[in-house]
């Protein structure tokens, strides 16, 4: 592939996005889910689904951060991304997105709602170009971005994680 991070970064449309990175919503479901019908934390209304583009590139990393909602994952060009999750109760996995599946590479995958996830290039000098759908929709009130302190305090075993992809 010739095609570098800045190629997609312009073609595409991206911004910086708070957690790290480059995004651009491409779709908000017309369809609305009543706060009533939604799981208890949701504090209005939400789009019934989301999507994005999400582009990281180098040192750069997407933060931990935690959603409401769950959260699928889609790799479209570049290199790996690694999704590193804590469950609720403390569990790790890892998820290696490409399109290598004899090296354990998947092209999609799903980060459930409540886990903290956190993301970076597998090797840190590439890019990749990914989608995320979001359901129910994303909304700022959903996300929460990780404190070092605290994450590390409830998981100590997975410090050194934490505080190589938190910003503080």
């Amino acid at each position: 592939m010739d095609k570098n991070a800045r190629y997609w970064i312009e073609k595409l449309r991206l911004e910086p996005h708070p957690e790290g990175g480059y995004f651009r919503q491409t779709y908000r479901s017309e369809v609305v889910i009543a706060r009533e019908a939604l799981p208890a934390g949701f504090t209005g209304a939400r789009a019934a689904s989301t999507a994005i583009y999400f582009l990281l590139e180098g040192r750069n990393f997407s933060a931990f951060h935690r959603l409401r909602s769950d959260e699928v994952w889609h790799f479209y060009a570049g290199e790996p991304l690694m999704v590193h999750v804590i469950d609720r109760a403390g569990k790790y996995s890892s998820i290696r997105l490409g399109r290598d599946l004899d090296e354990g590479e998947v092209p999609q995958a799903v980060v459930p709602a409540g886990c903290w996830f956190a993301s970076h290039m597998a090797d840190w000098s590439s890019f990749a170009v990914v989608g995320c759908t979001v359901a129910p929709g994303f909304d700022f009130e959903d996300f929460e971005m990780a404190k070092r302190e605290e994450l590390v305090a409830r998981y100590p075993q997975h410090g050194v994680l934490i505080e190589r992809l938190t910003r503080g």
